[in-house]
């Protein structure tokens, strides 16, 4: 059974407003919520913040592994550009997902 929170994911993903990867999400103007998989080495969790901090939004840390939730081989971080998706995901939280910093409250 999927959370809220993946079937928002899934939502994302089918409108093309989920980038996947640290390389893509470096290269996107605008982001409302960056996600970063629990697994993530701590290179890439530093570099999620940075994403977060570059474009205001809130880092949501993932206890479920990206990678099942989005059927992408080794996803590790992933950035939501669609503003309404991402703050579905926010108020749909629940104990696989926290949020471990701020940002513009949507």
């Amino acid at each position: 059974n999927r959370s809220k929170v993946e079937t928002f994911i899934g939502f994302s993903i089918k409108s093309r407003s989920l980038c996947m990867g640290s390389n893509t999400v470096g290269t996107l103007k605008k982001a409302f919520l960056i996600i970063v998989c629990n697994s993530a080495s701590e290179g890439t969790k530093k570099l999620a913040s940075s994403y977060a901090n570059k474009f205001s939004c809130p880092l949501m840390l993932s206890k479920i592994l990206l990678e099942d939730i989005t059927l992408k081989e080794n996803c590790k971080l992933v950035a939501v550009t669609d503003k309404n998706l991402a703050k579905a995901i926010i108020e749909n939280q629940d104990d696989n997902f926290s949020i471990s910093s701020g940002g513009n409250g949507l």
